[in-house]
């Protein structure tokens, strides 16, 4: 039946497995419950049928067995009646019937083997629905806790390369203030030598004394006067 071995695979496969293969585990978590119910309802309808073939083996075997207390039966009467040809005749019927129940029996070991095979795994898929419907809303709450863990991580991605920038940024104005500094001692450096050549320069220039002017305002007075 493919229904069971379709069955078989559920029961061996590993759901914690199938959900790290998943892209979205959430959604396949959705899917897999999904199908699961859908297979609940393939192996409840199955387990119906085998169940209703455990009854109709059961059926058919009390039935053998009732003909054969009935060939049974009739062979005593028809022995006290002194018909012994008819109690042959129901003896044989008996031997032919107790050769059928054998197979009766054995039909209906199977068919009870396979119904409590098939109500054992109807209960452990019910039973394992069950507690991943219990489990769902815990492995989401994962999910979404990882999906907000994703997120912090590409923050903190897009801050490192932030913080690098701002690294960046401090060097390059770490060489604007050096430019800077070394353009104002070359300035300083260069007002330096123009001091020093005015400083020269002004030895040898004439300054007017107030003094020596006034001296030579009186000496031109006094010329005119004589």
């Amino acid at each position: 039946m493919s229904i069971l071995r379709r069955f078989k695979d559920i029961m061996a496969s590993n759901i914690n497995a199938l959900l790290d293969k998943a892209e979205d585990p959430e959604k396949m978590i959705d899917q897999y419950l999904r199908n699961l119910n859908r297979d609940l309802g393939q192996v409840r309808a199955e387990t119906a049928t085998i169940m209703a073939e455990e009854q109709r083996a059961k059926r058919n075997l009390e039935e053998c067995v009732a003909d054969i207390n009935k060939m049974q039966n009739y062979a005593v009467k028809a022995l006290e009646a002194g018909n012994d040809d008819d109690a042959r005749k129901f003896l044989e019927r008996k031997a032919t019937l107790t050769a059928k129940e054998t197979d009766l029996r054995t039909t209906l070991e199977l068919a009870e083997a396979n119904s409590v095979q098939m109500r054992q795994m109807h209960d452990k898929l019910v039973k394992d629905i069950g507690e991943l419907d219990a489990r769902r809303a815990m492995l989401k709450g994962k999910a979404a806790v990882a999906k907000t863990q994703k997120r912090m991580n590409e923050i903190g991605t897009s801050v490192t390369g932030a913080n690098q920038s701002i690294s960046a940024f401090d060097r390059m104005e770490e060489r604007v203030n050096k430019s800077l500094d070394e353009a104002q001692a070359m300035a300083e450096l260069n007002r330096g030598q123009e001091d020093d050549i005015k400083d020269l320069a002004a030895k040898y220039e004439t300054k007017v004394d107030v003094e020596d002017e006034l001296a030579a305002l009186k000496a031109n007075l006094a010329s005119k006067e004589e």
